[in-house]
């Protein structure tokens, strides 16, 4: 049995991909038989489950009295491993919480496993000097949290070159891809009543599941441009905020936009049934699909057609699997048209998904995170 101390910036009822991450890693390590312990900022629900799992809720957002909490609280566990979840912008202090990064560099003293879901905002020289500050001070915090890490994962290969600039061994730097946090739903009733919400007999439905932020807006749109012009196709928005999308779709496209529908949030269990419901997953992102995108990495893991952006940022672990459908970056209309194509060859679809599927269980399940993590 190995004892845990996990850091993190956000965990359940808190929302948020780090959040479901950490809770899905934190409940495998417990069922390998493993005692965890979680470190969290206080959450405004309780509702904590339990499973097993000690969640300690810190008296602010990584201030100066959780620093000393988790201090007693780390002590007390003796020699129980401490791993962090890191992500700058969850640990407060306007995401320039230095001297907790500092504490952590002085206390564990190079003993510590470090998950890097992002690194730094970019410094760039024709942006505005604010975020220019924002991202030295936050390579400043990645440089003292990885200089007091005896393992760092990165959950994207993108994260592994800003990293090598700034730690003394860049060989410590391992890719550790996300798995999905949603449970797999085989009902079949379930899967093909959904379905049948939301296309007609013989129409395609191409899905997109996600978190609708700003960012995809312009992209997304364009890309599902095409599809709605076909009759023969149906559009099916998965996740929280899909509503807001769909009514600027609305605005945009007039009555095309009446092919698309949208589930609005929904239990993970309900967004397991409604990927199952899709002929394909059309999944664009700036700069690339890449290990750490979730929402992407799902549909792997039901076996469907992902159709995705080849960009900067893509390892080349996508290229070479042949399991998703990737299209350089910013040809929205080829992304629509794989997709439509795809949907439509059901032999190359059914091919395509098995494929999938062997890359989500061969790279991205969750036993995968547990192994490295229990053999480091």
């Amino acid at each position: 049995m190995i004892r845990w101390n996990i850091i993190t910036g956000e965990y359940p009822p808190m929302r948020g991909g780090v959040a479901d991450y950490t809770q899905l890693v934190a409940r495998a390590l417990k069922d390998a038989g493993d005692d965890v312990q979680v470190w969290a900022p206080h959450a405004e629900s309780t509702c904590d489950l339990a499973d097993g799992v000690t969640v300690n809720r810190l008296p602010d957002h990584f201030g100066p009295r959780s620093i000393g909490e988790l201090s007693r609280g780390l002590a007390s566990r003796g020699n129980a491993r401490t791993l962090l979840q890191y992500v700058p912008h969850a640990f407060g202090m306007r995401a320039m919480n230095l001297p907790l990064c500092l504490w952590l560099w002085v206390r564990m003293g190079s003993d510590l496993t470090v998950m890097f879901h992002e690194v730094a905002f970019p410094i760039r020289r024709h942006q505005p000097m604010r975020h220019n500050v924002l991202g030295a001070v936050q390579y400043a915090m990645a440089a003292a949290v990885a200089r007091a890490a005896s393992k760092i994962y990165v959950a994207a290969g993108a994260w592994q070159r800003k990293l090598a600039r700034i730690v003394p061994d860049p060989g410590a730097i391992t890719l550790l891809p996300v798995p999905s946090n949603i449970p797999l739903v085989n009902d079949r009733v379930a899967i093909m009543a959904q379905r049948a919400r939301f296309a007609d007999r013989g129409q395609l439905l191409i899905g997109h599941f996600g978190t609708y932020g700003e960012h995809l807006f312009q992209p997304l749109g364009d890309a599902l441009a095409p599809i709605l012009e076909d009759s023969a196709a149906r559009v099916l928005l998965i996740g929280r905020a899909s509503e807001n999308f769909r009514k600027s779709l609305t605005g945009r496209f007039g009555k095309l936009a009446k092919g698309v529908s949208a589930t609005g949030r929904l239990r993970p269990e309900e967004v397991s049934v409604s990927i199952s419901a899709c002929d394909a997953m059309l999944q664009p992102y700036p700069g690339g699909v890449t290990a750490r995108n979730a929402t992407a990495i799902a549909g792997l893991q039901h076996g469907k057609p992902v159709v995705t952006t080849d960009g900067w940022m893509t390892e080349q672990m996508w290229r070479d699997s042949r399991a998703a459908m990737l299209v350089a970056e910013g040809d929205w209309r080829a992304l629509s048209a794989a997709a439509l194509s795809l949907a439509r060859d059901r032999e190359g679809s059914r091919a395509t998904g098995c494929a999938a599927l062997k890359f989500y269980r061969d790279v991205f399940d969750v036993s995968h995170t547990i192994q490295a993590l229990r053999n480091n």
